[in-house]
């Protein structure tokens, strides 16, 4: 049987999960028009390469769960770091863009670079709306469902 605690992650992890996915898409599509399962193609490339983007809707599959499953190791992260946080900062805001910025930085210098996925040229205007997206999506939803939850 789960714990209260555990039951609170799980739901976490979904909560940002689909926010951050939900805001790649209309990102994607706004600056494409393209089909937005692109996107998880690209997650899914981080292991299969180049042939995920030719794959059919186990690509697409594939990258929707990989994609979770790196909302839930950010957000078991974050339960294990909350406590400091707010006593370092005490401000749900602040503790929101510090820990946005931090998943942006983990996966820009440390993940992405070591998938099979093909790598995308920098831009600072696409790098900051991706790092807005995860403080808006990841962020600010985990500082304040944390922040709510007298567990942590």
């Amino acid at each position: 049987m789960m714990s209260s605690k555990s039951k609170f992650i799980l739901k976490a992890a979904f909560i940002v999960g689909t926010l951050d996915i939900l805001a790649a898409f209309l990102n994607f599509y706004a600056k494409t028009g393209k089909n937005v399962g692109i996107v998880l193609k690209y997650i899914a490339s981080s292991i299969f390469g180049k042939q995920a983007m030719a794959g059919g809707e186990d690509m697409v599959l594939t990258g929707l769960l990989l994609h979770y499953l790196i909302a839930l190791i950010f957000t078991l992260f974050f339960a294990l770091i909350y406590k400091n946080m707010w006593r370092w900062f005490q401000h749900t805001v602040l503790i929101a863009i510090i820990y946005g910025v931090f998943v942006w930085l983990v996966m820009n210098l440390l993940v992405v670079p070591q998938t099979l996925a093909l790598p995308i040229p920098f831009s600072w205007s696409a790098g900051l709306i991706n790092c807005l997206i995860l403080i808006v999506c990841i962020g600010l939803p985990l500082a304040y469902l944390f922040r709510k939850n007298s567990d942590f």
